[in-house]
């Protein structure tokens, strides 16, 4: 089979109906996709992991999708959420690292990772910057990083949409 939406949709839909066999596949065959999607976004060391996180995600959340709606774009948003959550947890894991313990173990590839955010963050306008700095990498409530960044709430919510959407454009040139 191939990961097209219209597979994809029906293999769902049959999981959803509690068939094991049509779930056992739709997990292979979103593996293999999740695989090529992350493969020039994480690196090769934490692929797997990343893949697998968003299959677990996928797993939680298989009763939430609406068969009325395409299954794909549903699962892009799984993915995009799971890859950010990667993207936080390296940037906390070197905070130690910038902040001089220079002593932590294998953090190069977690070091370049940051400064990739880094310099992804500083290609936005600063607001947005700040307010995805603040809620996806600080771990910020919308309410304590409109206190902190002085913009409402609804605006910090904007800000992050169109900050993300920005980045995913950048992230997409680069890869074509």
């Amino acid at each position: 089979m191939k990961p097209d939406e219209a597979t994809m949709a029906h293999l769902m839909r049959r999981t959803q109906a509690g068939d094991r066999t049509a779930y056992r596949a739709l997990l292979g065959l979103a593996a293999a996709m999740l695989k090529r999607v992350f493969r020039h976004r994480v690196p090769e060391a934490a692929l797997d992991d990343l893949v697998q996180e968003t299959l677990l995600s996928l797993h939680r959340k298989r009763d939430s999708w609406d068969p009325e709606r395409p299954f794909l774009p549903w699962l892009s948003a799984i993915a995009r959420y799971r890859w950010v959550d990667h993207l936080r947890r390296v940037y906390r894991a070197n905070e130690s690292l910038i902040d001089g313990d220079l002593a932590a173990p294998d953090t190069s590839e977690a070091l370049a990772a940051r400064f990739g955010v880094d310099k992804l963050l500083a290609l936005l306008p600063p607001a947005q910057a700040a307010a995805i700095r603040a809620t996806r990498i600080e771990g910020l409530s919308t309410i304590e990083a409109a206190a902190r960044l002085g913009q409402s709430e609804s605006l910090v919510k904007v800000n992050v949409h169109r900050g993300l959407k920005r980045l995913a454009a950048l992230v997409e040139e680069v890869r074509s």
